[in-house]
Formats: structure tokens, C-alpha cells, sequence
């Protein structure tokens, strides 16, 4: 791979990313409202687990067959839309927190880190994306598993930088008003749960209309 080639698939990332906040992104900025970011890292160490297995599936070979099990598609998926939905629900009937500033209660480590496993998870379509994408910067006369190790790290460090700053701009900005503390922070995070969930969802829905 050479640095042109490389400096072109940089650019390809910050096209990527360069549009509004993702279901990731979106779970991220309620965890961080809620939980504070430095709490919140676990919820990005998560979806990049999720993203390094996704892409693990991609170089093996998995990408046809995922792509021809359609019903295991469309089965993980609507399993996904169903626990974002259910995160938010539970978030906007809450109980607002009592204490110094409304603060929410610490959650445990691990469940923000299921969070962002299982939200990442949900997007089966990711391995055909990783499986499409990579071999456009693959130099085929060159070792081709140091090549996929310098694109899957560097897609993990562009995609870990982006969900910080999503969750940062949350923290410092939305969670700060005074508006949004106790009841209306837990339906703010709520909504932000749902909508991550319709967005999930209306993906699909977009996929099964273009048969």
C-alpha cells in the first residue's frame, strides 16, 4: 500500500464520518449526558469490539455468506431496533434522580460496554460494508494481512476520535442545561435511544424496499 493509497482512504473515512450522528454516535451522547464521558469510554470500547469482530468476519471470507442469509439479517437487526427501544423506553419512564445536580447513578462498567456491543452488533450489514470497502486499498502483490491490519486499526482510531467527540460535545453542551437536568435529561436520552432505533430500523426497511 502506498502513502497516496493510504492518504485516499483517510479521505474515504472523513467522507464517512462526516454526517450526522450514527446509532453508535447517538448512544454515546446519551450515555455521556447521563453518565459522564470518562464512564462512557466503555460504551465506545464496545462498539469497536463489535467493530474489530465485524471486520475480522470480512477478511475470512464471511462477507457472501452473510450477505446470502437474509433472514439472519433481518433477524439481528430488528433484534437491535428492539433493545434501542427498549434503553430508551426505559430511560423516559425513569424516575428523575434525586442528589447534588440530578446526577445519574454511576452504571456498572459492563452494561455500558453491552450497550455498545450489542448496538454495534445490530448492524449486520457492516461486515458486506468492511468487505467492500477494503479491497479497493489492498495492493494484491503485496502482503495482504498487514495491509487489512493498517485499515481495520486505522478505521478503529478514526471511529473511536469520532465517538469521543460526539460524546464530549454531549457532555459539555446538552447535559449542561440547566433544562435538561433529572426528568427531562432521561427523556432527551430516551429519545435519543429511540431514534437511534428508528434509524436502525428505517435502514432496513430501506434495504428490503431496494429488492
Amino acid at each position: 500500500m502506498t502513502l497516496e493509497t493510504y492518504l485516499l482512504y483517510l479521505g474515504v473515512l472523513a467522507a464517512f464520518f462526516a454526517t450526522p450522528p450514527d446509532t453508535s454516535q447517538l448512544l454515546i451522547m446519551s450515555n455521556a449526558m447521563r453518565h459522564g464521558l470518562k464512564r462512557s469510554l466503555a460504551t465506545v470500547a464496545g462498539d469497536l469490539s463489535a467493530n474489530t469482530l465485524q471486520m475480522s468476519a470480512a477478511a475470512f471470507g464471511l462477507t457472501a455468506i452473510i450477505a446470502a442469509s437474509a433472514d439472519a439479517l433481518w433477524i439481528v437487526k430488528w433484534l437491535g431496533v428492539a433493545y434501542l427501544v427498549w434503553i430508551g423506553l426505559t430511560l423516559m419512564l425513569s424516575k428523575p434522580e434525586t442528589g447534588p445536580a440530578n446526577a445519574a447513578p454511576a452504571a456498572r462498567l459492563g452494561i455500558l460496554y453491552r450497550q455498545g456491543f450489542l448496538t454495534s452488533s445490530a448492524n449486520p450489514y457492516a461486515v458486506v460494508f468492511f468487505g467492500a470497502l477494503f479491497p479497493q486499498f489492498i495492493d494484491p502483490t503485496l502482503a495482504v494481512l498487514p495491509q487489512l491490519v493498517i485499515l481495520g486499526l486505522t478505521y478503529l482510531v478514526v471511529d473511536g476520535a469520532m465517538l469521543v467527540l460526539w460524546g464530549w460535545l454531549a457532555q459539555r453542551t446538552l447535559g449542561r442545561i440547566r433544562l435538561l437536568q433529572g426528568v427531562w435529561l432521561n427523556r432527551l436520552s430516551g429519545a435519543l435511544m429511540i431514534a437511534a432505533a428508528a434509524l436502525l430500523g428505517s435502514r432496513d426497511l430501506a434495504a428490503e424496499a431496494g429488492k
